[in-house]
């Protein structure tokens, strides 16, 4: 039996090791994917540590790009040779919610990374093609096409479909990492003023750089809150959580103005999920409350369009390069992360 190379954990907590599965079949209605670029997502820290079930022993990793090796007997839009991306979530593509054009929220998806075997191998299975597989053109490269992964793409559908940003919108962001810097990025993109709140230094530093107008160090201001009302002239008109912590959740509520929105893009998950929020507030501002989980293929010709422009850098993000033998590490250090900002890739 033909064998590829995977990075595998067989319990949780395990550190993930470079070893040798089965090459995977192709589906009759997908499509088998060589693996170029693939990042390395907090998710996959959730997964491994067992806050998302997954079964052992597993193969991690959801944000991939690369070339189809195979094409199974049912698909019509795809074909061997053609360089693709796929957003994490494979809506069944028949249910209301993906006719709709909301895979996201599909009540029957798949998830390579998770509930199936992943991107961290040499080849990765994606059945529901012709639904999911997303094509790329020649002017957007395998690794800004991996950045896209979960994290700026999640940023994108709340920036721009929940967040509904535009030309002088304030907006702050509470967290720089991969989903926070993707959000300063296209937040600014669209003539929006950001403001961005952290712990770490060069995290905001990357956020100023990606056109952030202001930046709050949180490990040193007191009133995050009160500093984000007076840089944005009384408060932000939209506010994301892009870390997935109660007190950030409730400070990104908190430091709305009136009809504001905030977005939740961070994981909240174990004994977090039932987080209390200052609903006094939501009522008494008549704040908007909003959940982002990724983002269907249909959406991503837009996104797509503006990366290919050059409007849009996601390969900017892109902080650290390394093999498919260090993605297991890569995971691990998520227990303990260094302060560092922007997106670990892997690439084959």
């Amino acid at each position: 039996m033909a064998q590829v190379k995977a990075v595998v954990y067989a319990a949780l907590g395990e550190l993930p090791a470079l070893t040798e599965v089965a090459d995977p079949a192709c589906p009759p209605d997908g499509v088998v994917v060589d693996v170029v670029a693939t990042g390395v997502c907090r998710s996959d820290w959730h997964a491994w540590r067992g806050h998302d079930p997954v079964t052992l022993p597993h193969v991690p990793g959801h944000e991939y790009a690369g070339t189809i090796a195979e094409v199974g007997s049912a698909v019509t839009r795809c074909s061997v040779g053609d360089r693709v991306t796929v957003p994490f979530v494979l809506g069944c593509g028949v249910c209301a919610h993906c006719r709709a054009g909301a895979a996201q929220v599909c009540p029957d998806q798949l998830q390579p990374g998770f509930t199936l075997p992943g991107s961290f191998a040499e080849r990765v299975a994606v059945p529901r093609a012709d639904h999911n597989v997303v094509g790329l053109s020649d002017a957007v490269s395998f690794a800004a096409a991996a950045s896209l992964g979960c994290r700026f793409a999640t940023a994108y559908r709340a920036v721009v479909a929940h967040g509904q940003v535009g030309e002088g919108t304030w907006v702050a962001v509470h967290g720089c990492g991969g989903v926070g810097l993707s959000a300063v990025m296209i937040a600014t993109a669209l003539g929006a003023k950001v403001v961005a709140v952290d712990v770490s230094g060069p995290a905001l530093e990357a956020a100023l750089s990606l056109g952030a107008v202001s930046v709050v160090d949180s490990s040193h201001v007191v009133d995050v809150v009160a500093a984000v009302h007076v840089r944005t002239d009384g408060g932000a008109h939209v506010s994301l959580d892009a870390i997935g912590d109660p007190a950030v959740a409730a400070a990104s509520i908190s430091c709305l103005r009136p009809r504001g929105r905030h977005v939740q893009v961070g994981l909240l998950v174990g004994g977090d999920a039932p987080t209390p929020l200052p609903m006094d507030l939501v009522v008494a501002r008549e704040l908007s409350v909003l959940g982002s989980h990724g983002m269907p293929a249909v959406d991503y010709p837009a996104m797509l369009e503006l990366v290919a422009s050059g409007a849009l850098d996601p390969e900017r993000l892109v902080a650290r390069r390394i093999g498919l033998d260090q993605a297991g590490a890569a995971i691990a250090a998520m227990d303990h992360p260094a302060g560092g900002a922007g997106i670990t890739l892997v690439e084959l």
